[in-house]
């Protein structure tokens, strides 16, 4: 794990629905505390499962891949995917329906501070309900969770390094290929998008900043989705203003209708309002647990652009 960097403007209090969280630092490399409204706990035994699914997964023999034995809500966890960048770690859902002749579609999602792979195996899937809320929109896809070690650009390597794996080794329907970034998982994202956007179809940034370029994501034409509070505790919505800006004017130079920039592009603030009405009282973490359960945003991930 990455020293975690903090800056000099001091601690900020954010409350949250279950508990106060103390942000001991305020800079841009410290996520502790502005964790999701949804409280991370460890796993009970009781709420593990043994993987009894081989047949469904079919897994191709790899020396490259370390299957997990354990299992959670039908996903199997801590599968160790040992790429040129190191270990990627990950938790992934195969439906009982695959087998291989019928193209599925292919999502993955990146957790914020608190679903890092310290914090303990399988903790992401815990504490962020993407990867569950997705399941209702397409039963025919393959989810993975990976659990990165930090936000930064090795990070964003291991997730481009494992959405090639997971194309290789699984009959995918390359038109439906569909990511996430949450908080910090969304920085890393960002970066992955810089470096092989052609990899996805359509990407949902959510509560976080943009670290990446923009060029390359604009020459791909690949569907980027914006959704933060208006006031988010950590970010402001300010960085992803700006984001949502530079790839619209780029959009606009090359001379797209609004239309066509509009199923590019999409900026969504949502206001104070918003978060009253799903009962919490950060942003930030308030995020975390309303966007994967808002129809209309992983609706437009899922749908048609």
């Amino acid at each position: 794990m990455q020293k975690i960097r903090y800056c000099a403007l001091g601690a900020v209090l954010l409350l949250s629905v279950s508990s106060v969280s103390v942000l001991a630092a305020c800079g841009r490399r410290s996520f502790a505390a502005v964790t999701s409204e949804t409280a991370t706990h460890p796993f009970a035994e009781t709420e593990r499962e043994t993987v009894q699914t081989e047949a469904a997964r079919e897994k191709k023999n790899d020396e490259r891949m370390e299957e997990g034995n354990e299992g959670y809500r039908g996903f199997t966890l801590d599968d160790v995917l040992h790429s040129e960048e190191g270990d990627v770690h990950f938790n992934l859902y195969i439906p009982e329906s695959y087998d291989g002749n019928t193209p599925y579609a292919l999502y993955l999602t990146l957790p914020g501070y608190e679903g890092l792979y310290f914090q303990g195996v399988g903790i992401n899937i815990q504490s962020e309900d993407f990867a569950f809320e997705a399941q209702k929109y397409n039963e025919k896809m393959i989810i993975a969770a990976p659990q990165l070690e930090d936000w930064g650009e090795i990070s964003a390597r291991k997730t481009v390094s494992l959405t090639e794996y997971l194309l290789d080794h699984y009959s995918i329907d390359r038109m439906k290929v569909y990511i996430n970034g949450y908080s910090g998982g969304g920085e890393t994202l960002s970066m992955v998008l810089d470096m092989h956007p052609e990899l996805y179809t359509a990407a949902l940034m959510c509560s976080s900043r943009w670290d990446g370029g923009y060029d390359t994501v604009t020459a791909a034409k690949i569907s980027v989705y914006f959704v933060i509070g208006d006031s988010d505790e950590y970010y402001s919505a300010d960085p992803f203003r700006k984001a949502y800006q530079e790839i619209r004017k780029r959009y606009e130079a090359e001379g797209l209708t609004e239309d066509e920039i509009s199923k590019l592009v999409q900026l969504d603030v949502k206001p104070e309002s918003y978060f009253r009405a799903g009962g919490v009282n950060n942003q930030h973490g308030g995020g975390g647990m309303l966007f994967p359960r808002d129809e209309s945003v992983m609706g437009w991930l899922f749908g048609e652009h």
